[in-house]
């Protein structure tokens, strides 16, 4: 068993394991840090998934972007990262992170999400490819695996842009 919170300060340390863990790395859990220092995180974002018996086991962090278009910025949010420690990943884990992230979004007044991620993960969720919205990535990457979530229908129907990622993302 396990449940759902936000992040506490006492969580650092295990969100760190669990994302070095599930990356192979350290990228993750220092972009994790440097967002924590940022005016771009909101705690209530940074959700973990927590067993009774073996601590963290998963983690999920929203934090704000921006879409450059023709007209100005247009805010949104990026889904990233999402990690699972590899003992408890495919046991729905992720999935309940990413189904509480998203309807904290929502509660936050959030129009649309933006993820880099496994491409037959992230459509069950309503993920599509970002390129059919008129979204490209700020670098090449291929196309399915770049998505965007409308969290409020029609968000993103008059939005041609180009997601820029802030600084934070960069210094990983």
């Amino acid at each position: 068993m396990f449940h759902i919170r936000s992040e506490k300060t006492a969580d650092f340390f295990a969100i760190r394991e669990v994302n070095n863990l599930a990356f192979g790395g350290e990228n993750e859990s220092n972009l994790i840090e440097n967002l924590r220092k940022s005016s771009l995180f909101n705690p209530n974002l940074s959700i973990v998934a927590e067993s009774d018996v073996n601590g963290i086991i998963g983690h999920i962090l929203f934090s704000r972007i921006t879409i450059e278009t023709i007209n100005g910025q247009v805010e949104s949010i990026a889904l990233a990262p999402m990690a699972v420690k590899p003992d408890f990943q495919n046991l729905g884990i992720g999935s309940s992170l990413v189904n509480e992230g998203l309807e904290r979004c929502k509660q936050f007044g959030w129009e649309s999400v933006v993820v880099l991620g496994h491409p037959t993960f992230y459509p069950k969720f309503g993920f599509v490819p970002a390129s059919s919205k008129g979204i490209k990535a700020p670098f090449h990457v291929r196309d399915e695996v770049f998505m965007v979530l409308e969290l409020k229908e029609n968000s993103l129907a008059n939005v041609e842009g180009v997601i820029k990622y802030p600084n934070t993302f960069l210094e990983v």
